[in-house]
């Protein structure tokens, strides 16, 4: 089976305009996962709410912020030259293998600059970043458990290959939609639907919000609406 066409630009700034919890919605209707599975945890909270969604592809990375036991290969060069291929708009996903996560940030100013530069648009670890005033003048979002103060001795052990954050594997080129409620990943296979699927999401809970609004609100009609939302999908 041939990979799933991506999504144009135009599409892509489209999920946008929704929120993660609609993006959620739309793709229970499809019922590829169960509705417990799919976003990241609770613990890995956005750091910059004010800056909206963002809609992107998965370039993944490794850190480690301990200090070294032994000397170990430069992989900077390589993983710079690796984010550069992948088609964006990308989201830099760094797995902390620090136990406990966040001694030390692989995301401040710098990454940050470079990482824009080359097409990302935020970072999402379950370690904690930092330079947080310096990164969001840069328009660039930051997700992580908190901020922290050093970079420690970090560095790259491997990138571009499955990330696992609090548990949740991330491959390479998911794509990822997040905001101020969290994390959610997409299913490649319905992404060229979920525009439709966000739609009937708010077709549906429409006339239920509606009801609820009105003076002439009724208990047994809210009922009967809600037993009749059936989601319509084209193919």
């Amino acid at each position: 089976m041939s990979p799933p066409t991506p999504l144009s630009l135009d599409q892509l700034e489209a999920l946008k305009k929704y929120n993660t919890p609609t993006i959620a919605n739309a793709i229970e209707i499809f019922n590829l996962r169960g509705r417990h599975l799919g976003f990241l945890p609770h613990q890995i909270r956005c750091l910059f709410p004010d800056l909206g969604p963002m809609v992107g592809y998965a370039v993944t990375s490794v850190t480690q912020a301990a200090p070294p036991t032994e000397k170990g290969p430069d992989l900077n060069a390589d993983y710079l030259r690796y984010v550069a291929a992948q088609p964006g708009p990308k989201i830099a996903v760094g797995q902390d293998l620090d136990n406990p996560p966040g001694l030390g940030a692989q995301f401040g100013e710098v990454n940050a600059t470079i990482h824009k530069k080359l097409g990302c648009v935020g970072h999402i670890t379950d370690g904690c970043p930092r330079d947080l005033d310096e990164v969001h003048g840069l328009g660039f979002q930051l997700y992580g458990l908190n901020p922290c103060v050093s970079h420690a001795y970090v560095r790259l052990v491997d990138f571009g290959k499955p990330v696992k954050l609090a548990g949740v594997e991330v491959m390479p080129g998911e794509l990822i939609h997040a905001d101020k409620h969290g994390v959610c990943l997409i299913p490649l296979e319905i992404a060229h639907k979920l525009l439709d699927a966000c739609a009937e999401v708010e077709r549906l809970e429409r006339p239920l919000l509606e009801h609820c609004r009105s003076e002439a609100f009724d208990l047994e009609e809210y009922i009967r609406l809600r037993s009749d939302m059936k989601p319509k999908i084209r193919e």
